[in-house]
């Protein structure tokens, strides 16, 4: 994965997404995230851990929104954040509709979801196995 550098006065690091991240800078990134949605006041913020069950990321992020336009905002609030700190995106999924927004980061991914979307997907039984990480922000 490519480190992004980052011009901004305000970045409080540029540590790298994965490649030569150590695990503190990963988690620094993943405790950005969870503070990001908890400023926008993301709903059932949880962090699972996935790197002992699969190799394609480390942790997911999931949250909730109460409506498509807290969703949006959820994930500007995030993007932009890591953005600050030096990080961007893989990819990004599902922001026009804002039912679920995927934004992946690789070694973590976001998922932010309206109540509804949430339950339906259920993505906290479908990796069950995974172990829940507790994040003080």
């Amino acid at each position: 994965m490519n480190q992004q550098k980052n011009t901004d006065e305000t970045a409080q690091s540029t540590a790298p997404i994965g490649g030569n991240a150590t695990d503190e800078q990963i988690f620094e990134n993943v405790r950005a995230v969870v503070a990001a949605a908890a400023d926008k006041k993301a709903q059932e913020i949880l962090v699972l851990r996935l790197a002992e069950i699969t190799s394609f990321t480390d942790y997911f992020i999931i949250c909730s929104g109460n409506s498509t336009r807290q969703v949006q905002a959820i994930a500007d609030a995030v993007s932009d954040k890591l953005k600050r700190r030096g990080v961007r995106p893989m990819h990004t999924e599902g922001y026009a509709n804002a039912e679920w927004v995927l934004i992946d980061y690789g070694i973590f991914v976001v998922h932010i979801f309206t109540e509804a979307s949430r339950r339906f997907y259920d993505l906290e039984r479908l990796w069950r196995d995974a172990m829940r990480v507790e994040v003080e922000v």
